[in-house]
């Protein structure tokens, strides 16, 4: 087979090949969009490896009294039950309600006018003005003019309002103390799936008494808020429309 005929071929089965890369992935068909398993996710890995102690007691040492309602244990009565540790589980309050408008305006203007006449120069002028076209002289030898204007506008209006709640775990405790948060959540509805995605960096005590803690004292917080499914799908054009709008330069 020549290099040619080759090319040929494979040119044929370009088109099939662009077919099923738009197509739909053919397990989703007639079937409702698959839950991502537990046992996947970082925060089942934190709950699995607590990690190492941060202290040993050591050979001497009694062992408290669980009973003793003064006792400064996390189970007892009094005991700070908030989550510090790697594996703990926290809430996450996510109250988003932001609104922002900008408005630009500008303007700009310019104007400029110039003229150079020659009426007299040692009677040059008259000489010259004798030899030249009718009509011509050099009485007005220059005369530029030139006018620019600019204006332009500008607004953004953005309002965006999100109430969500979302428990998360505390996948790491980093050197200095803060706790590294990531939280998942997934509600399938029919054939559409809700997920909601959080993950970033608390200090322990801004953790309040309720074992809570709002998204806007979350170092680079993450929230991601979306779904996948049928409607989701319908919603994002085909791969080919795509391919052609990366690929066109018009």
């Amino acid at each position: 087979m020549s290099h040619f005929e080759s090319l040929s071929m494979r040119l044929m089965f370009l088109p099939v090949a662009l077919v099923f890369a738009g197509c739909t992935d053919l397990r989703t068909i007639g079937r409702e969009p698959e839950l991502t398993a537990p046992q996947s996710t970082a925060e089942h890995a934190a709950m699995m490896d607590p990690g190492l102690p941060y202290s040993i007691p050591s050979a001497g040492m009694m062992p408290t009294d669980d009973a003793s309602l003064w006792s400064g244990d996390r189970e007892s009565l009094l005991g700070d039950r908030r989550a510090m540790q790697r594996g703990d589980i926290l809430t996450v309050v996510i109250e988003i309600d932001d609104s922002a408008q900008f408005s630009n305006s500008s303007s700009r203007g310019r104007s400029a006018d110039q003229s150079m006449n020659v009426p007299s120069l040692f009677g040059i002028p008259q000489r010259v003005d004798a030899g030249l076209p009718e009509g011509a002289s050099l009485s007005s030898a220059v005369d530029l003019g030139s006018t620019s204007t600019s204006s332009g506008n500008g607004t953004i209006s953005r309002n965006e309002k999100l109430t969500l709640r979302v428990a998360a775990t505390i996948v790491d405790v980093m050197p200095n103390g803060v706790l590294s948060v990531q939280g998942s959540q997934e509600v399938r509805v029919n054939f559409e799936l809700r997920e909601l995605l959080i993950s970033g960096f608390v200090r322990p005590e801004d953790v309040s008494r309720q074992n809570e803690i709002t998204y806007d004292k979350m170092a680079s917080a993450r929230i991601s808020y979306g779904g996948r499914g049928q409607i989701s799908e319908m919603q994002q054009p085909r791969y080919g429309q795509q391919l052609t709008e990366a690929l066109l330069p018009f």
